[in-house]
This record gives structure tokens, C-alpha cells and sequence, in this order.
């Protein structure tokens, strides 16, 4: 009798592996916060043509353009050069941020400009001081 049922309960274990029954993961808490940041994100952004943004989705592809639309499971993003439009959900991004973000080249001459000017200060007038002589 023992032996009966064990080799039943083998078989159907044999046969469901064999038909392939996978065991489902629900969404993780991870994963559903990851989404609602990226959903703040892109509503802080806002909808129209001053709303750049650049990206990355879950399989490495990135995206660029400006948001045209958002609802409450995806957003659409107008490519600037081609102006085709992707509809993307938020469960797909793994990165979302605004375009442009960081300094400019302006930034960047403005910050070259004040290190140059110390280094510049710096060797003309206090190695003398510190220095007699040098």
C-alpha cells in the first residue's frame, strides 16, 4: 500500500515537472517600490515638451526624448530626432532621470576658470611668501 502511493505521488511529481508547471513569483515589495519611484519620477517630470527625460529599461535598451503622456501603468516618449513614440511601463524601467541633468559646458569653463586662477594665485603670490629665497 505504501508503496502504491509513493510511486503515484512520483509519478504525478514526474509529470507535472514534464509539462512544464512553473511556480509563479508575485510581484516583491522591491520590485512594487522601485516602480512607484519611477512613477513619482516621471510625474514630478510632468507631460509636454520641456519634460526631457532619458533613460534605461530592463533589458539595457535606453530611451530618450520628451514625455508626451502618462497614465497610471505606463508613459510615452517622443524621440526627439526620429518623433516616433514609445509607449513604456513603468515595470519595465530600471533608470528614468531628466535630460541634460548636471553641469553645462558653461559650469564646467566657469569651475576651469577659478582652479586655474587659484593655481595662478597660488604660485605668484604665497610660495614667495611662504618661501624665502626659493
Amino acid at each position: 500500500m505504501l508503496r502504491r502511493t509513493f510511486a503515484l505521488m512520483l509519478s504525478v511529481v514526474m509529470m507535472l515537472a514534464a509539462l512544464g508547471l512553473h511556480v509563479v513569483k508575485a510581484q516583491s515589495s522591491t520590485d512594487a517600490k522601485a516602480i512607484e519611484k519611477t512613477r513619482a519620477k516621471v510625474r514630478k517630470l510632468g507631460v509636454g515638451r520641456e519634460a526631457r527625460v532619458e533613460g534605461r529599461l530592463r533589458d539595457n535598451t535606453r530611451f530618450k526624448g520628451h514625455i508626451s503622456a502618462a497614465n497610471q501603468d505606463s508613459f510615452a516618449v517622443i524621440d526627439a530626432k526620429t518623433g516616433a513614440e514609445q509607449t513604456i511601463t513603468y515595470a519595465d524601467v530600471t533608470q528614468v532621470k531628466k535630460r541634460g541633468s548636471g553641469f553645462s559646458t558653461r559650469n564646467w569653463v566657469i569651475v576651469g576658470a577659478a582652479v586655474a586662477a587659484t593655481v595662478i594665485v597660488g604660485l605668484t603670490v604665497i610660495k614667495p611668501i611662504l618661501c624665502d629665497g626659493c
